[in-house]
């Protein structure tokens, strides 16, 4: 809990964020998801895409025991079908193995590149979109200012706890800007409150 003691401090501000601190402060993690291997890491985003939480769990884990001990050239050399027959669609075993050759073809330091270089560089693999090189951002860079308004998870977060049915552009920038310099921070009690169905009560 200590290392999101200045983003605390800053998002107590807003009564929601208060109030989400103090019921699942203690329960978020920004490392729960951080991996080594960078091609491992963003194929695992890739499973997670348009899947449930529960779902994306099960198939990373027979993702993971299927690869244990191959590298980079054996991934690309397992059949299609093998990825196939563990829960992966057909769609997504490209996209995974366009990441495997990316990888194996380029050598980037990403730590040196700003949020914007991370998410054009990645975005340029087929498969890769905004959202993928977001949750990189966040969970594998630990990058402190990100919000995906692609998150469909987060964007229903938000209007359950802060109680509008029609967010707008303008109100979610509006949000963000307050939340900024540490939306990740707000992003990650988005989302532990929708797993733990807790949300903002007024009276509270």
């Amino acid at each position: 809990m200590n290392s999101f003691k200045e983003s605390f401090e800053h998002l107590n501000r807003d009564p929601v964020m208060s109030y989400l601190i103090k019921k699942i402060g203690d329960k978020i993690s920004i490392e729960d998801r951080h991996e080594e291997d960078l091609a491992k890491a963003i194929s695992q985003l890739i499973i997670e895409q348009q899947v449930s939480f529960k779902a994306a769990i099960t198939i990373k884990k027979r993702f993971n025991n299927l690869i244990k001990g191959l590298s980079h050239q054996d991934v690309l050399k397992t059949s299609n079908k093998n990825l196939q027959s563990i829960g992966i669609s057909f769609k997504k075993v490209e996209y995974i193995k366009n990441v495997y050759d990316y990888f194996l073809k380029n050598n980037l330091n990403y730590k040196d590149f700003t949020d914007s270089e991370v998410t054009k560089e990645l975005t340029k693999i087929k498969g890769i979109g905004k959202w993928t090189a977001e949750m990189f951002l966040i969970f594998i860079l630990f990058r402190k200012n990100i919000f995906s308004n692609g998150d469909l998870a987060l964007i229903n977060s938000i209007k359950v706890n802060y109680n509008i049915n029609n967010l707008s552009n303008k109100k979610l920038d509006t949000l963000k800007k307050s939340w900024s310099p540490h939306k990740t921070t707000a992003s990650l009690l988005l989302w532990k409150s929708i797993e733990e169905k807790i949300f903002f009560q007024k009276d509270n």
